[in-house]
């Protein structure tokens, strides 16, 4: 290890010029182990292009070992040098002990470009030549997960977990887990989780764990595991979100007030956030609290549209009017504008008195709107009490044919 010393204070120095040089005076100076080992490093820290000038050097010198050939051809396909991969697996012979390594390598690299199924035909031959070999049945299990076959990835990822807990450091009780998250079968994931939490209660494990309880309505168990990966993350940011979100499902809207307040102040830019605060604002009956949050998310994003029409909607009910038509005026000095608000500004426009633009908008909501029968009923009336009538015959007709059953309509037009 002392030996490799120099070599990392070089590395971190990012000096590539007396790294190649250090290099090459190692390779000419020391046994192949300690080149091995070299090579290794290289790799662990980034430095590809010198780690396989040291293994074409062992290669050069054991032109046998097949290892080297699987070494150096990971090395090429992490610099996009397929050929030369390639070429390096090709010259490993069928009966050799590192032919089924040799296949894996050639299974990452399909599924690497897309090609699943050439890279599973390649895994089943591996694991025709070692059955019992776990490391293959994980490949197997990996490919599953990512073509989209959760149900035989999971069972094949339960087999091994059968015999071990662990595979080269991936808990296999938590990717389970993630499996059974990914095709949404929570209820099955759950167990799992609680398995892997048992051992180590990681955060984004807690997470994961929290949102799988949250999808089967388990809510107080979700904020249970959402609390303690607060108290021992609270940068988790994520987690304030979906905290609220259970709270509000179990209607503790205090609390989920509480919960995205405590994000807000650790995440000031996080636009959600504050619609969601302004939600619940609104919830609990906090008007003036709401606005103040529904503003901060229209600041952060300005076409912000969840956020516009809530907040629209909140001044149209208050009948803050001014207030709304002063949002509108300000959204379309940004040259954006949202239709939905049209119908809520010739209400606005209309209990101002301001006949004119109430008709103005109307008309412009009249476009999208032609099918609500609530915004036709508003519109009509207006109509007839501006005196038009002949417009206010075609609103009638659309009436008529959206609800038929409703025997004013058919009295008004007469």
């Amino acid at each position: 290890m002392e030996k490799m010393i120099p070599f990392i204070r070089v590395m971190e120095d990012g000096d590539i010029e007396k790294l190649d040089g250090m290099v090459d005076a190692f390779l000419l100076e020391e046994n192949p182990d300690e080149q091995y080992g070299l090579a290794d490093l290289l790799t662990e820290y980034g430095f590809i292009q010198e780690a396989i000038k040291t293994l074409e050097n062992l290669n050069f010198l054991f032109p046998e070992e097949d290892q080297l050939k699987i070494d150096l051809a990971q090395l090429f396909l992490e610099l996009n040098k397929e050929d030369d991969a390639l070429e390096m697996l090709s010259n490993i012979e069928k009966n050799s002990e590192s032919y089924p390594q040799a296949l894996l390598t050639l299974a990452d690299y399909y599924q690497m470009i897309g090609l699943y199924e050439v890279a599973e035909h390649k895994i089943e031959e591996a694991i025709a030549l070692l059955p019992g070999e776990p490391l293959l049945q994980y490949a197997k299990g990996e490919l599953l997960f990512e073509t989209g076959r959760y149900l035989e990835a999971a069972r094949l990822m339960e087999d091994l977990l059968a015999s071990k807990s662990e595979l080269q450091g991936v808990d296999l009780s938590l990717k389970i887990a993630e499996i059974y998250s990914a095709g949404a079968a929570y209820e099955e994931a759950i167990p799992y989780y609680t398995e892997a939490l048992q051992k180590e209660a990681a955060p984004e494990v807690l997470f994961q764990a929290g949102y799988a309880f949250f999808q089967v309505r388990q809510y107080e168990t979700a904020a249970k595991h959402l609390n303690h990966l607060l108290e021992i993350d609270p940068d988790f940011f994520s987690g304030y979100m979906l905290l609220a979100e259970t709270y509000a499902m179990l209607e503790k809207n205090e609390e989920a007030l509480s919960a995205i307040t405590d994000g807000i102040a650790r995440d000031e830019f996080e636009k959600e956030y504050y619609l969601f605060a302004g939600k619940i604002s609104l919830k609990l009956g906090r008007v003036k609290e709401a606005e103040g949050f529904l503003q901060e998310a229209i600041a952060l994003d300005p076409e912000y549209m969840d956020a516009i029409y809530i907040l629209s909607s909140l001044f149209s009910q208050e009948e803050m009017d001014e207030e709304l038509i002063d949002l509108y005026e300000t959204l379309k000095q940004e040259q954006f504008e949202m239709s939905s608000m049209y119908p809520l500004l010739a209400t606005a426009y209309e209990r101002l008195e301001m006949y004119e633009k109430a008709y103005e908008f109307y008309k412009l909501a009249y476009t999208e709107h032609k099918e609500d029968a609530a915004f036709l009923e508003k519109y009509l009336y207006f109509l007839l009490e501006d005196g038009k009538r002949e417009e206010a015959r075609e609103i009638i007709s659309i009436l008529q044919e959206l609800q038929p059953e409703n025997s004013e309509w058919f009295d008004m037009m007469e």
